[in-house]
This record gives structure tokens, C-alpha cells and sequence, in this order.
């Protein structure tokens, strides 16, 4: 999908920098990727503490083929 997008110039130079990536499509990509890995990241940082463990599930039982 080709879209048009006005980018800061000085942060795609920055995104290029410390990205190692040669293109502004990859480095955009790239940045994108992470935003998103990062977002879902603290998703899950805020489930801490609000969910119950049952202490006597044993894990290692579960996944032992029967």
C-alpha cells in the first residue's frame, strides 16, 4: 500500500542512525515493529499483580506426552 506521509526529516535520519538500516522504508518499518512490540509489552506489565496462579498447577506434567 503506497501512502504518502510527511515525516520529520531530522527523526528519520536519527531512526537511520541507530537502526542500521540502509533504507527509510526499512528504518520506518523497523520503528514501527518495535512500537508495537513495546505497546503490547506494557499491556501485559499491566496485568501484573491482577491475575491468580494456582500454586499447585504443575507445568511440567501438562506438557509430558501421555
Amino acid at each position: 500500500m503506497a501512502t504518502n506521509l510527511a515525516l520529520d526529516p531530522e527523526l528519520v535520519e536519527r531512526a537511520l542512525e541507530v537502526s542500521g538500516e540502509r533504507t527509510k522504508k526499512a528504518a520506518v518499518t523497523k520503528a514501527l515493529h518495535e512500537f508495537i512490540a513495546r505497546r503490547r509489552q506494557k499491556r501485559l506489565l499491566e496485568l501484573m499483580g491482577k491475575l491468580e496462579c494456582d500454586e499447585s498447577f504443575d507445568y511440567k506434567r501438562e506438557r509430558s506426552r501421555k
